[in-house]
């Protein structure tokens, strides 16, 4: 019993020492807080904090501030603190809530009507609701808030006065995402994915951050590690990022890069970046990664920072947590210092929630602002992390603090390498400063623009099998790359369209994916044209002009040595020989049965020049002979014999005149076939059809011709019609014949009842499919696609000169930045002459180009190649010659010895025996005949 009134006396007389040294300490207050000739004594500072229930570091923090101050500060004279946990995005409740125990304060009109409003509230409805609050009421507050700029809401909007006790100072949290848009801005970054976690909030900054940064980005909230974070990135590549900012701690961190090791997204293609609160190393299980970290540097008070740190008073992240102590600190101590120099009376004026009627807040005069920069710049104020920069109005106050800049290399899931590269003073619009600019450049990930494209030969061809593409758009993008650094990937459309605008001003194609910004570079022969410069950027033409033209079927152009035996059918050519065997056989019977024939009145015309037997030999080489322009020679000498050659004579006459003329005509029978010269050569004939592809460009320019047609023809139709017109004025519009052309109309409507193909195999199985060149079909497509196929095809041929010209261009999103370089690129290219070398590579000297017969001219004679057989005529008769003199020589030199007995004149009664024997042919020259000795002479002499 008695130890327990030793106790309690014990403790009776340390409250009355600690109450008795209170006291003193307040009546000897330090001068510094005397701000003022109006100086009244000292009284409670009630406070009112309001704290968002989210976050905890700040809750944890100013509660152990004000602990701490309490008992180490009793200068102070720390009254009494109210605390309201608001819900940020209830601002109903937030208000009730502040209310009820602001208006239970005033009307008790008690010492305990807070003096100062410490918010540590971040962002939303419910802050919102706090700064109008303190506002309306004029009371001093000392605010956390995050924003500036645009994103401060009504704390950008005050008076004068007002600017000078409602103060808002903007966390740590809230300026470390600004190095992100230094980092973009230094390492000049095209696409950036920004992930945050928890100790971050970004609701104000998606359109802030990157303001008037030309890149393209997207804000996320960091999803939890594993699969769920996996899934997220594999979203944002596909995207088209290839740079990732994490805002977070070391578990943020490590998730993201696990993830990254996960689907190889850690080659040079890749960047990858971590921005922290937190004192700590990026790790992660990678094989290897490069980070570029950056996290507060250590703070210059590290004693004070490791007594609150041991003391269990600060939470992670200390920057954060060392902010909200310090920022309760100079709150209470800038409060403490306006009530004792008399500028912040005890009697304010208060109103209550419910008489303020939104016009009647009190007029203030406080400086609190004045007393924040008197305290923060006292020797005495240590900051414990962060210090605080003070700037004109809201907006412009903030933590200040210094951000590292190190580059981490992660080898085998352990940090191999760290290098500092640079330093950030935390602000807005702060440059970096950089130490080591080779490291930061390498680091960047390779500027990587998404292409598609449209195959089509020989712009943009691609390689299944060694999954490469090339063709004459590919080599120009790479001399393009050549002097625009960039990297590239290509995808090809799958509906292979280039893109046209719908009746609802909706676009497909193309034209889509660069409107909607899933594609940088629209690369392929695409037309540029005035519509889709509405929707996209195009560069500088890079291609010469061109139209639309005409493939058919080339014409069949056979050609024969023996096409002039063609000319009559083989039943025809037999009916002639079987005729010239027969009448040569007629001839040769008349010839020999005749009474009156050469053979059988040898007597009779003895003394005829002309004597002719006419045998079977003689009559075959007669009829022959006949036909030729020499004539058969001598006639029969019979009647009956005469009237079967005349009759010869008049059949081959006609033969020979009919041949002739049916030869002419068949060798130029191509030449008689419809001439196809342009597309009003094609209007005006019915057996060729012919249309262009279903949703081509020639399609949609066949379909507005004819609705442009349509058009002018319902206005004159309705000017021809309006009773408004005078008499004088209508017989002008009265004409006999239709004044609006329907030329597009018809061509339309043709190709409507002909079918347009869907595909370009289409198109050219049906060109083929064709009977011959008048007849079957014809395809309307690009010039350079039909002049590919001639070039490539022996079977094809383009007709007619080419129509609705106009430039190729590379297409790019609108407002492109890569439209001033690649334009710049083009112009070096045009005169380095790249342009012409690249035409020479992919049309002169392509190696899918074929050498095809050469076309005949219809205005050229004709060749060789039909009448070359004549000349095999002679060759086949001089050969047949040689054998048939060889025959006669063998025959005559090795046939059969006859012996033939005669009668011997010198001995009359008895008979010589001959031998005749073949004649020895010598072929030489004949030898001058020797002088006959024998021969008269002429004597000359005198008679």
């Amino acid at each position: 019993m008695m130890r327990r009134l030793s106790m309690a006396l014990l403790l009776y007389l340390t409250f009355i020492a600690y109450h008795f040294r209170s006291v003193h300490a307040n009546e000897a207050n330090d001068s510094r807080f005397d701000m003022g000739p109006n100086s009244k004594s000292s009284r409670p500072l009630n406070l009112l904090v309001i704290n968002d229930e989210k976050n905890d570091s700040a809750n944890k923090s100013v509660a152990n501030a004000l602990e701490e101050l309490k008992e180490q500060r009793r200068d102070l004279f720390i009254g009494d603190i109210s605390v309201v946990q608001i819900n940020g995005s209830d601002p109903q409740g937030t208000l009730i809530s502040i209310c009820g125990v602001w208006d239970t304060a005033v009307r008790q009109n008690s010492n305990k009507i807070p003096d100062l409003i410490l918010d540590t509230t971040m962002i939303g409805p419910g802050s919102r609701t706090v700064n109008s609050f303190a506002a309306a009421m004029g009371l001093p507050t000392l605010s956390a808030q995050f924003g500036h700029g645009n994103g401060l809401g009504k704390w950008k909007n005050f008076k004068a006065n007002q600017a000078n006790y409602l103060i808002q100072v903007m966390p740590p949290a809230d300026l470390v995402p600004e190095a992100i848009r230094q980092l973009v801005i230094t390492m000049n970054v095209s696409n950036a994915a920004i992930l945050f976690d928890d100790n971050f909030v970004m609701d104000h900054k998606y359109k802030s951050l990157l303001q008037k940064v030309p890149v393209r980005h997207v804000i996320v909230k960091a999803k939890e590690a594993g699969s769920q974070m996996t899934k997220q990135l594999s979203k944002l590549r596909n995207l088209d990022i290839v740079n990732f900012f994490v805002l977070g701690g070391p578990e943020t961190l490590r998730a993201a890069l696990d993830a990254a090791q996960a689907l190889n997204f850690t080659g040079r293609k890749f960047a990858w970046h971590g921005l922290t609160l937190g004192d700590f190393s990026p790790d992660c299980d990678c094989m290897n990664i490069t980070v570029l970290f950056l996290k507060p540097s250590p703070s210059a008070n590290q004693q004070a920072l490791g007594e609150l740190k041991n003391k269990g008073l600060l939470m992670k992240p200390v920057l954060t947590s060392a902010f909200y102590y310090d920022l309760t600190r100079i709150g209470v101590t800038a409060m403490r210092a306006a009530i004792d120099s008399g500028h912040w009376p005890a009697d304010s004026n208060h109103l209550t929630c419910d008489a303020y009627d939104g016009n009647n807040t009190p007029v203030r005069s406080i400086p609190f602002l004045s007393h924040l920069k008197n305290v923060t710049s006292s020797s005495e104020f240590q900051p414990i992390y962060a210090n605080f920069t003070w700037g004109e109005r809201n907006g412009q106050h903030h933590a200040s603090f210094q951000m590292t800049m190190s580059m981490v290399i992660i080898a085998n899931s352990n940090p191999v390498s760290t290098e500092k590269v640079g330093l950030w003073d935390a602000g807005i619009d702060r440059q970096l400063e950089v130490i080591s600019e080779d490291l930061i450049a390498n680091h960047t990930a390779q500027t990587i623009y998404k292409v598609v494209t449209v195959v089509q030969a020989p712009f943009v061809m691609y390689d299944a099998e060694t999954n490469t593409w090339s063709g004459y758009c590919i080599d120009l993008l790479e001399e393009i790359r050549s002097i625009v650094k960039f990297e590239y990937e290509i995808r090809e459309m799958k509906n292979g369209r280039y893109g046209f605008m719908d009746d609802d001003g909706n676009w497909s194609g193309m034209i889509k994916e660069l409107k909607e910004k899933r594609a940088d570079i629209g690369l392929g022969s695409i037309f540029i044209t005035a519509e889709r410069e509405t929707a996209v950027d195009f560069t500088i033409p890079y291609h010469e002009l061109v139209g639309h033209s005409i493939l058919m079927k080339k014409p069949d152009s056979q050609t024969s040595s023996l096409k002039f035996l063609t000319v009559l059918e083989y039943n025809v050519w037999f009916c002639i020989l079987a005729a010239y065997f027969f009448t040569s056989f007629l001839m040769w019977v008349f010839d020999r049965w005749s009474p009156y024939s050469y053979q059988n009145n040898r007597e009779k015309y003895k003394d005829d020049e002309e004597k002719r037997e006419f045998n079977l030999k003689e009559c075959l080489w007669f009829c022959m002979t006949s036909l030729t322009p020499q004539g058969g020679g001598e006639a029969p000498k019979n009647l009956s014999g005469r009237l079967v050659a005349v009759a010869w004579w008049l059949f081959g006459f006609i033969i020979i005149a009919s041949y002739t003329a049916n030869l002419a005509a068949f060798l130029t029978v191509s030449r008689l076939e419809t001439s196809i010269e342009s597309l009003d050569d094609l209007s005006n004939q019915y057996k060729i059809q012919f249309a262009p592809l279903n949703n081509s460009y020639a399609h949609r320019y066949f379909a507005r011709m004819a609705g442009i047609e349509r058009r002018f023809y319902e206005i004159w139709k309705d000017m021809s019609l309006n009773n408004n017109f005078s008499e004088v004025e209508k017989s002008k519009l009265v004409v006999w014949d239709h004044p609006i052309s329907d030329k597009y109309i018809k061509l339309y409507q043709t190709m409507i009842e002909a079918g347009m193909p869907e595909t370009m195999d289409e198109a050219v199985a049906r060109v083929r499919a064709s009977e011959s060149f008048g007849e079957g079909f014809a395809y309307i497509g690009e010039a350079t696609s039909v002049r590919y196929l001639v070039m490539t095809n022996c079977d094809l041929i383009s007709v007619g000169k080419e129509f609705s010209r106009k430039s190729y261009g590379i297409a790019l999103q609108k407002g492109s930045p890569l439209k001033t370089k690649f334009d710049k690129a083009l112009t070096v290219l045009y005169t380095k002459l790249t342009m012409t070398k690249l035409s020479a590579k992919w049309w002169q000297e392509n190696p899918a180009r074929k050498i095809c017969p050469k076309q005949p001219d219809q205005n050229a004679g004709i060749g060789i190649d039909d009448v070359g057989g004549v000349f095999m005529i002679i060759f086949l008769g001089t050969c047949i010659a040689f054998l048939v003199v060889a025959f006669e020589y063998l025959w005559h030199r090795y046939r059969p010895r006859n012996i033939s007995k005669v009668k011997n004149s010198r001995n009359p009664g008895t008979t010589l025996t001959i031998s005749l024997r073949p004649a020895k042919l010598h072929f030489q020259p004949a030898a001058v005949p020797p002088e006959d000795v024998f021969a008269p002479r002429e004597h000359r002499g005198k008679m």
